[in-house]
Order: structure tokens, then C-alpha cells, then sequence
């Protein structure tokens, strides 16, 4: 069974619609997730992912399923494992990027005995779900370039039935794909560049590495999107908070690159002298956010000079105490502490999970906001499933 379908002015409203929203974000991972849900919007799809080209191989970087999710408590969200795929045409997406073709499978379990490339059935007896209808789009610019593909599955019709995509929307969606590839391409080249900053401050502290920042910039936001949710936010607020957050939380020790190496550098620990100076990167980075012109600027201020504050009022630099630190600041603050303890460094071993969440949960109401402990509780799953995809 087909879906009837026309591109027709209602479908061109939402091409419209979606690319905008594209073009208004700037993190990499929030790109990724509108980019999922328009396309999944645009041709009815239960679920989907999208794959990024890195290298010879197609990274599996974002997954949604509106089937699966039905079991899952209110707030909750699916974990998924990162993976990658050779870009080959052993695999349905890899053929789709090796070619540049977009396929439509009416049913995955019935393939042309001649086509190369087979379908994986790991996920669905794992999981109990049923793959049936597939269409995989190669995700190209403008220029031709393939930065990825997206993988859709599960048509529905109007009474919410499995069906086949039908081939009408087939120029639809490969128009939305086309303004999804240059958002992920400006989206990249923005997390690289703030990468490459960070690279900067690696070099001077090694602790800083750019897996470090990807997992507080990744875990703060999963514990804004818990906090967000409890407090009731809309969920135009929280993915523009989301897309904002992912990127300044990455800069929170930038900083750093104003101290001595002979401090930096240390393999010991350091003597109350050297702490203070330490403690200057939270006040010399105001420097760099000096002229701020966005709202990424701004945050990455904030998040920089007052992630070191407590809540009980004994951190630094201003000893600001409860609200008076800005939520960023308070989020990231135990993102950070939360991957220190868990990493292993040159001058003490990781912390065992266990153990970290118990310091953490004893640090609640003073050293950390009582209610960002309690939302980073809440999406302790979430924030397991992201640091996984950032290994040192």
C-alpha cells in the first residue's frame, strides 16, 4: 500500500519551514536532530537516523523512533551506541553514499535477488521492532559533495499503518536533503572550528582535550533537557537552548591558555600558590568574550568565568552562591566534575561509576544545584549513551 501524495504548495510550506529551522542552528547535534525530524515529518516515517561521512566510513550519529519510545516514562529518550559502516555496497546506506542514489524499498524483507547490497536484521531482534518500508537518501550539497545519508523507515498512512513511501515524494525529499547537507557542513565546520580553539588550549594543558569538551558540552546538554522538561519549558525553548549550550559548554576552560605551562603542566598537585593562579583562568577569559556579538558568545562568558562557583557559595571567582550563578554555569559545572572524576589522568585514575555518582550525590545542595543533581539523575542513561561516543 502507497501513500497518496502530491508535492503540492502544503509540502513546499514544509520544506520551507524545516530549512529555516536548519539555517537558524548552529551546533552540529541539534542540526543532526531537526534534519531527522523534518525528514521524518515530510514523508510520515516512524523512525530514522542519519549517518555522517567521516573518512571511508558513515558514522551513525543520530537515531529516532516514535514506536519505541511509546514504552519509555514521560521525559525519557531512546540511548543508542555510536557505530560506524564501511561506504560500500554491502550495506543499503552504503550503497546509497558509494552511488549518490537515493532508494526506495518497499520491503526490506523482500529485496531483488541482484541487489548487492542486504539488510541488517541486528537491531530489529534486539529490539522486538519490525523494519519494513526504507528509503535512504544520500545527504548532497549543491556542489555534489555527499556528507552523509539519511535513513527512513516505517511509511505510515493516515489511519498510521506500515506503507510504502511513495515515489511522488521521492524529489521532495531530495530537495530537503540538499538544505540539510549545507546545514550539516556549516554545522562541522563551526564544531571544528571551536575544536581547533580548544586544540590551542590542549597544547598548553593536556587535560583539555577535545573528547573532554565533546562529553561536558554533550552531558550538559542532556542535563538541561531533563531540568528543562521538569520545569516545563516548550520545546521550541529547549532545542534553542540545546543548540546554543552544546557549543559553549565546550569553551568552559578556554581560559586556560592565559596560565603558566610550569602550572598547567604539573603531574603533581598543586600547592595553594600555584591553585590561586590557576584559578585566574575563569577571570582572564572575560577577556575573550569581551566583545560578544551572539548568544553563543554570551553563554560561553558565562559558562567560562562561573562554572567553578558553588552552590553553597564557597567556589570562585565572585564566591557567588545558588542562583546568582548562571544556569549554564550550574549545568556545566557538574558536567564537568562528573567527567574529571570519571576520566583517568596522568595524575590519578578514573573513579568507578558507582563511586562518582555517589560524590556527586553527596555534593547536592552544596557544591551543586539540588535540582541539576536531581535532572542529571533523571538522564543518567542519556548522558552514559553520549559519553560512549567521545572516548579519549
Amino acid at each position: 500500500m502507497k501513500i497518496d501524495s502530491t508535492i503540492d504548495a502544503k509540502a513546499m510550506q514544509e520544506i520551507i519551514f524545516w530549512s529555516l529551522t536548519l539555517a537558524g542552528l548552529s551546533d552540529l547535534d541539534s542540526v543532526l536532530r531537526q534534519v531527522l525530524s523534518g525528514a521524518r515529518n515530510i514523508t510520515r516515517a516512524d523512525s530514522g537516523s542519519v549517518y555522517i561521512k567521516e573518512g571511508t566510513g558513515l558514522r551513525f550519529s543520530q537515531t529516532q523512533n516514535d514506536t519505541l519510545s511509546q514504552g519509555l516514562p514521560p521525559g525519557k529518550k531512546l540511548a543508542f551506541a555510536s557505530f560506524t559502516v564501511p561506504i560500500d555496497a554491502k550495506s543499503i546506506v552504503g550503497y546509497t553514499v558509494q552511488t549518490g542514489q537515493l532508494l526506495n524499498l518497499p520491503d526490506v524483507g523482500c529485496l531483488p535477488s541482484d541487489a548487492p547490497y542486504s539488510f541488517d536484521t541486528t537491531f530489529d531482534a534486539l529490539t522486538g521492532y519490525h523494519t519494513q518500508s526504507m528509503m535512504t537518501v544520500p545527504l548532497k550539497t549543491s556542489q555534489g559533495k555527499i556528507v552523509g545519508a539519511l535513513q527512513l523507515i516505517n511509511a505510515q498512512d493516515e489511519r498510521g499503518q506500515w506503507a510504502s513511501f511513495s515515489q511522488d515524494l521521492e524529489p521532495l525529499v531530495l530537495f530537503f536533503a540538499n538544505s540539510a547537507a549545507v546545514a550539516i557542513e556549516r554545522a562541522q565546520l563551526t564544531r571544528a572550528l571551536i575544536l581547533r580553539t580548544i586544540k590551542m588550549a590542549e597544547l598548553r594543558d593536556p587535560k583539555e582535550t577535545g573528547a573532554h569538551a565533546n562529553r561536558v558540552g554533550a552531558c550538559a546538554v542532556e542535563i538541561f533537557e531533563a531540568y528543562a522538561q521538569r520545569r516545563g519549558l516548550s520545546a521550541s525553548e529547549i532545542e534553542r537552548t540545546k543548540d546554543i549550550l552544546r557549543l559553549a559548554a565546550m569553551l568552559h576552560d578556554v581560559g586556560k591558555i592565559a596560565i603558566s605551562d610550569l602550572i598547567l603542566k604539573k603531574p603533581g598537585k598543586l600547592t595553594a600558590e600555584e591553585f590561586e593562579a590557576m584559578k585566574q583562568h575563569t577571570v582572564l577569559v572575560d577577556q575573550l568574550f569581551s566583545d560578544s556579538h551572539c548568544e553563543v558568545d554570551s553563554m560561553a562568558r558565562d559558562i567560562a568565568c562561573f562554572h567553578h562557583e558553588r552552590w553553597d557559595g564557597r567556589g570562585y571567582p565572585e564566591s557567588r552562591c545558588g542562583e546568582e550563578i548562571p544556569l549554564s554555569a550550574r549545568i556545566v559545572a557538574l558536567a564537568d566534575v562528573f567527567d574529571a572524576l570519571s576520566s583517568r589522568r596522568v595524575y590519578k585514575d578514573s573513579w568507578k561509576e558507582e563511586e562518582v555518582l555517589a560524590e556527586i550525590a553527596k555534593q547536592k545542595g552544596s557544591q551543586f544545584d539540588p535540582e541539576i543533581v536531581e535532572a542529571f539523575f533523571g538522564a543518567i542513561n542519556s548522558v552514559r549513551s553520549v559519553v560512549g561516543q567521545y572516548p579519549d
